[in-house]
């Protein structure tokens, strides 16, 4: 517990908060498979299901340091936010670790059962790690920041809803390069993998 005094934290905002940010997280790691935002991915390659207990794997398989860059920071990033809102609500870093690494694994079990994703012991460590991350800056800050942490989760929200809701409209299919792993375009069609 900080030796501070802290602030009392307005639970129901926070709670809903956290939920709207739980809603974006689920979306964009399993139900890619049924809306597009752009040309981000195609929907009909999302129903697949993968496995990898290798940590780290993407750092010698890999030919690409954005699949790196993307699949390690994207993870630890995409977590903070969750970080800092379920550690307004329970207080404790590692409580909060405990709840983000028990969601990212329900994620994970959920992609592999369901085939919406690839299942990667990497995910859930770097979401573990982005949750904790998000649980020690909400700890430095206190709850006097908890209002530009909900007001910050509210736009995301509408930004997300609203780029759901454009979907297919954004973009210009004569303008996308695809690419595999190594970088280098394909003549035809879309290979790779894809996953959360």
């Amino acid at each position: 517990m900080n030796s501070r005094a802290r602030k009392p934290v307005a639970r129901i905002p926070v709670f809903i908060a956290l939920v709207a940010y739980c809603g974006i997280i689920i979306s964009l790691t399993m139900l890619k498979a049924f809306f597009m935002i752009g040309l981000l991915w195609q929907p009909e390659n999302q129903r697949v299901r993968g496995l990898s207990f290798v940590p780290l794997n993407d750092l010698w398989e890999s030919a690409s340091l954005f699949t790196q860059i993307f699949g390690y920071g994207g993870n630890f990033a995409f977590f903070v936010p969750f970080g800092v809102l379920a550690y307004l609500l329970v207080g404790r870093i590692g409580a909060t670790t405990l709840i983000g690494a028990g969601f990212s694994l329900l994620i994970e079990v959920s992609q592999y059962i369901f085939q919406l994703g690839f299942s990667d012991i990497d995910d859930l460590l770097f979401n573990t790690l982005g949750t904790a991350a998000g649980a020690f800056i909400a700890s430095l800050f206190g709850s006097r920041a908890q209002w530009v942490w909900v007001t910050l989760t509210a736009v995301l929200t509408v930004v997300f809803i609203v780029l759901v809701i454009l979907g297919p409209s954004l973009g210009d299919p004569d303008r996308v390069a695809e690419v595999n792993a190594s970088g280098i375009p394909y003549e035809n069609g879309f290979s790779g993998r894809s996953g959360a």
